[in-house]
């Protein structure tokens, strides 16, 4: 297995990629969320908004949280239209987003070219519960295949998935747990090619590699590009380790 990762802007770096050149699309944009109003959602940090006050960890920010409704579904519109462009016949698009964007999450995505095939819960346990109503410990994850789903394919994967966080060793505010991406990742078929375009910490191409397929990403800031070259490098090594096995 092999992977790319680039240090840069999304859209720049999605426009350059080949036509028909990946095979899934698996992301977790910034939601640009957080808040009913647009002062709401660009006031604050990613820190402040997706973190609690007295969180015991002091995660770096990321960039991306300073867009209104009406220009983040016109940025993500621009970002999944490339995505679509750079995807072959089959593919699958998956994108992570919360309660408050989901709507214009699905109208990106089906503005883009997509077919827009689900909604799929990712439930974390142990979200904290909120006094007087129902806990929010739900994101979403919203789908879309290019043409249609490969049916030749023997898969059948969850419609939910319920985990946490990852709480040790965690480097970036919103990571996902690699053993729910390990599941995602499999849309793609084997020994296929895995585009993240906000990599982050690397979750996604960690999971891609472990499961035999190839991974693109795209990283803006330096901080979490070094982090995930470093945890992209770590997984390559470790699959090849178990691939040739240990010396007798």
């Amino acid at each position: 297995m092999s992977y790319t990762l680039h240090r840069g802007d999304a859209l720049t770096v999605l426009k350059s990629l080949p036509d028909a050149s990946v095979d899934a699309v698996i992301t977790d944009p910034p939601y640009n969320s957080g808040g009913r109003t647009s002062s709401d959602r660009t006031g604050r940090t990613a820190r402040a908004k997706y973190t609690s006050g007295d969180a015991k960890h002091d995660l770096q920010n990321f960039p991306g949280e300073n867009r209104d409704q009406r220009s983040y579904r016109a940025w993500l519109t621009d970002l999944l239209t490339e995505s679509y462009r750079a995807s072959r016949e089959h593919a699958v698009a998956m994108v992570f987003t919360d309660w408050r964007q989901e709507p214009t999450t699905t109208d990106a995505l089906q503005m883009a070219g997509w077919t827009w095939s689900g909604t799929i819960p990712w439930i974390k346990p142990a979200s904290r519960p909120r006094k007087g109503g129902p806990k929010q410990d739900s994101e979403f994850i919203v789908w879309g295949v290019k043409g249609s789903l490969d049916n030749t394919r023997d898969l059948y994967l969850p419609g939910h998935y319920i985990a946490s966080q990852p709480r040790k060793d965690r480097v970036h505010i919103t990571q996902k747990p690699v053993e729910v991406m390990q599941q995602l990742v499999q849309v793609c078929p084997p020994g296929g090619t895995v585009l993240d375009p906000f990599t982050g910490s690397g979750s996604t191409g960690v999971a891609a590699l472990k499961e035999g397929r190839h991974f693109i990403g795209v990283e803006l800031s330096d901080h979490y590009a070094a982090l995930a070259e470093q945890r992209l490098h770590t997984a390559l090594d470790q699959e090849a380790f178990e691939l040739a096995g240990p010396e007798l």
